[in-house]
This record gives structure tokens, sequence and C-alpha cells, in this order.
């Protein structure tokens, strides 16, 4: 945007915000269901999410040790939250071989219909986003944004939603609940708050991965209880959009269908889902990119003037 502007010489260039109803961010929290402890824990994090008001997604390994899963799948969805497919059986080899690949992604696309999944996340964070078609999924959650503590390395760098050919790729962009617990040895949530606060500042998606297996000790109970209150007043503070992955999809699917109209009266936006979508402007203002939102549409100024 900086460069559109310098080249442009517009003094703001018009565009449609990042997210629904002028939030200023959004936040995305989901569970990875990895063992027979997690299983039998969901209820209980669901409990705890609910409390909040906070939705999230679990996401169930169809080939795991705690199958079948259908009567956990109903359960979930009969809470209001969401079900993804985890992998397959999460032994750490789909991503080995791509004859393996390719074989696994078979069984995996199967699953996905029989329990009507759309979005997938690999064990581990494994990846490669060349072989993403394969699963014919809408949305994949695999990609951190650094992963400085991950088994795989690398990461996409990005805060943002961000398209694979046709599937959407939603970044982990905090520290997951077991770098925090078993590698960093923290039971504090200020490193959570202090990524919060940054991602916030780009305006992006504040995603979260916290497992039903790791916080059944009183200690991780705790903490996720304390990052589950500061996320409430979060969304309170700064209007944060709470959603499930599937919400998140649907959006910026729409977002990227829309078209950005200037009318007699100004900018306006068309295609389907513009009744939520908001007019923004980028500008320069003393060397920095400052975003600012339609305020003849933004409901209890949620987007207000932020700095990228």
């Amino acid at each position: 945007m900086r460069l559109l502007l310098e080249v442009s010489g517009e003094e703001e260039i018009p565009f449609i915000w990042f997210w629904p109803h002028g939030h200023a961010a959004a936040l995305m929290l989901t569970h990875d269901v990895e063992g027979s402890i997690g299983a039998a824990h969901c209820k209980m994090l669901m409990d705890l999410d609910d409390s909040f008001s906070i939705p999230a997604a679990f996401q169930l390994i169809p080939e795991g040790p705690y199958e079948p899963i259908t009567e956990l799948v109903n359960e979930i969805r009969g809470r209001g939250h969401e079900v993804n497919l985890h992998d397959l059986d999460h032994d750490g080899r789909l991503y080995g071989t791509a004859a393996r690949f390719t074989a696994r992604a078979k069984k995996i696309r199967h699953y996905a219909k029989v329990y009507g999944t759309k979005g997938f996340r690999a064990g581990s964070m494994h990846r490669n986003q060349d072989w993403l078609p394969q699963l014919r999924v809408e949305y994949d959650m695999s990609v951190p944004n650094v992963a400085h503590m991950e088994p795989q390395d690398g990461g996409c760098c990005s805060v943002m939603p961000y398209f694979v050919g046709s599937v959407l790729e939603l970044p982990l962009t905090t520290i997951q609940d077991y770098g925090l617990f078993n590698i960093l040895k923290e039971s504090s949530i200020e490193l959570w708050k202090a990524q919060i606060q940054t991602i916030l500042k780009q305006n992006g998606l504040i995603s979260f991965i916290v497992h039903p297996d790791y916080i059944i000790g009183p200690r991780e109970h705790k903490t996720y209880s304390e990052l589950l209150d500061h996320l409430s007043q979060q969304i309170s503070v700064h209007h944060l959009w709470a959603a499930r992955p599937g919400d998140i999809n649907e959006w910026w699917r729409q977002r990227r269908s829309m078209q950005l109209v200037r009318t007699s009266s100004g900018w306006t936006i068309q295609g389907e889902g513009s009744g939520r979508a908001r007019v923004a402007y980028a500008s320069m203002i003393n060397g920095e990119v400052r975003y600012r939102c339609d305020k003849s549409r933004v409901e209890d100024g949620r987007c207000g003037e932020l700095l990228v």
C-alpha cells in the first residue's frame, strides 16, 4: 500500500476493509484434539469457551485413537462450535512423500465428505502448499506466521488470510499452548497478550491453537481461563470479530468477489455480502501508512484510524 500511494500520487486510496462491519481485527480460537484424553475433555473445553461466549473450532483426527468420531462431531456442532479434520492419523508422515500424500489425501477427502467438513490442519503444522489442492478443502490452517518452535521451520510472515489457488490459508499467528507450557515453561499469558497487541496493530487475524490434551492440569487450566478472560475484554475494548474458521472463510471469499465502485455520491461496495463490508482509505501521514473507515457505515466506531 505504501508503494501504491507513492506511485499513484493519490492522497488516499480506497479499499474494502479487511473485516466485516468495520471490526478492527479478527479472533480465531482453535482446538486440535490429539488423543483419547483430549477427546474426553472436549466438553470441558466447550463449557469454558461458552462461559466467555467465544466460538471455537475443534480439529479431529479421523483415524485417530478416539475413533469413531461421529458422536463427538455431533456434540461439538450441537454446541455451536465448528469441526474440521486434523490430519489423517497424526503420525507425522502425511507430507513424507508425494505418493504417500496422494494416497492419504484420497482418504482425507472421503472423511471430509462423511463429516461435512471444509477445513483442514495437518499434524504438527506440517505443510507443502504446492500439494494443498489434492485435499480439496476450502481452507487450511497448517501454516504459522513464524515457526521458531514448530517441527517444520519457516512461515508465511503474514498475519492475514491469503489464498493458495482456491484454498484459503488461515495462518497461526500466536504461540501454541504446548510451546508456551513445555518449551518456554511459562504459566502466564504475558507473551500471548503481547502477540495480540502486535497483531491488532496490523489489523490482522489473531489465531490460537489450544489443545484439550494439554490444559487439563490445574496450572494450564488456570492460564487458559485467564487467556479467555483477556480475550473477552479485548473483544469488547477493541471490537474484535470473534469468528470460527468457516465464518472467516466465507467472509474472505465474499470480500474477494466484491467490487469497489465510484458513484456520484462516493465509493460503494457491490456484491454478495456487501452489506457487511465497509469502505476504508489508506493514506500516508508522517511517513506512515494509516487506514481509516468510512465512518458513515461503522457501528460503534469499530474501525477508527489505525496505524499499520
